[in-house]
């Protein structure tokens, strides 16, 4: 395989590494955008590339078949560390409690896109899961305010207690995660945690669409988070 073909290998892998990884799972609209920024960056970067090769051959010249040759393959290069880059970085853990409510949603999935690499595979496809229920969630925050008791219930569960239960996972020993304790491995408690978070997201969801914003305040969302702290026992 030559140069050229290796180079256009690369790039082709690249982005079919990004497409499997951005056509499921959390925060769908921060992604897009978040594409949409990749490719534009790679675009105008191709076009500087060209530029460059253009004022070259009006100064010096023309660059010749060996001057095209590298100019494409500094395009591929170029493109395909810009379309693997993230446009924007993810939130942090921390930042996450500063977020506003509006964007709480799609700033949480990106969050949990983040952790991805750190999970288990049961426990993505429920992220997933849980991604999708985020998105479903967004429209129905923007006319909800910050000082309705709704708004820090909805805060306290997306916001915290997600998160806060996945990085109690993450901070048990790699080694120790596929090891029962108390009948139960540490994997098998996050994918049977996540699954309660999702069920109290589509409540929530539920109660946003019927106007029940009483009975949301009232609850008392404090998850059976009993997961997290044998997690950070083992």
């Amino acid at each position: 395989m030559s140069s050229t073909d290796e180079v256009i290998a690369k790039a082709r892998e690249t982005l079919e590494r990004i497409s499997m990884q951005y056509a499921a799972g959390p925060g769908r609209r921060a992604r897009e955008n978040d594409i949409a920024k990749r490719v534009t960056r790679a675009a105008v970067a191709d076009l500087a590339i060209v530029g460059v090769a253009v004022t070259i051959g009006l100064l010096l010249g023309p660059i010749g078949i060996m001057g095209f040759f590298l100019m494409i393959v500094a395009m591929l290069i170029v493109s395909a560390v810009l379309l693997a880059t993230p446009a924007t970085a993810a939130p942090t853990y921390e930042k996450l409690r500063q977020t506003d409510l509006k964007a709480l949603p799609a700033q949480t999935g990106r969050w949990l896109d983040a952790q991805r690499p750190a999970l288990p595979a049961p426990a993505i496809s429920v992220v997933d899961q849980i991604g999708l229920k985020l998105d479903a969630l967004t429209p129905q925050l923007a006319t909800l305010s910050e000082d309705e008791p709704a708004a820090a219930e909805i805060r306290k569960l997306v916001g915290e207690q997600l998160p806060e239960f996945i990085k109690g996972y993450e901070r048990v020993p790699a080694a120790l995660r596929g090891v029962a304790r108390n009948g139960k491995t540490p994997d098998q408690q996050l994918v049977d945690g996540l699954k309660v978070i999702g069920g109290q997201i589509d409540e929530m969801a539920g109660q946003l669409a019927q106007g029940d914003l009483d009975a949301l305040s009232t609850r008392g969302r404090y998850l059976e988070i009993k997961y997290q702290g044998d997690q950070a026992a083992v």
